[in-house]
């Protein structure tokens, strides 16, 4: 029978708690940037699964300068943010030639 997690212990230095303190608020910056990155990419693509180009279009543009920044910020490595940005936009064009 496996533990859960391991209990942490706590640093014993100032410069560490100080770190440690850092890490849990950074933690949580991330994972609000990482968390909003996928929201605009997912509202591109329920936009293409209506099939509205003008709504698909609006978001995609949206998304590519939350794509672009968080991509910058090193949450998601940059080859990442371009090949999602790249299948989005072929997404968007495919719905505007269909139509």
């Amino acid at each position: 029978m496996a533990s859960a997690k391991p209990v942490k212990k706590n640093p014993r230095l100032a410069s560490g708690r100080k770190r440690a303190r850092q890490n849990v608020k950074l933690n949580a910056h991330n994972t609000s940037l990482r968390s909003r990155y996928r929201t605009f990419v997912k509202n591109v693509e329920k936009a293409v699964l209506t099939g509205d180009k003008t709504k698909a279009s609006e978001a995609f543009a949206k998304a590519q300068s939350v794509i672009d920044s968080i991509a910058d910020k090193g949450i998601f490595h940059k080859n990442k943010a371009a090949r999602d940005k790249s299948r989005l936009s072929a997404k968007v064009k495919a719905l505007a030639n269909a139509a």
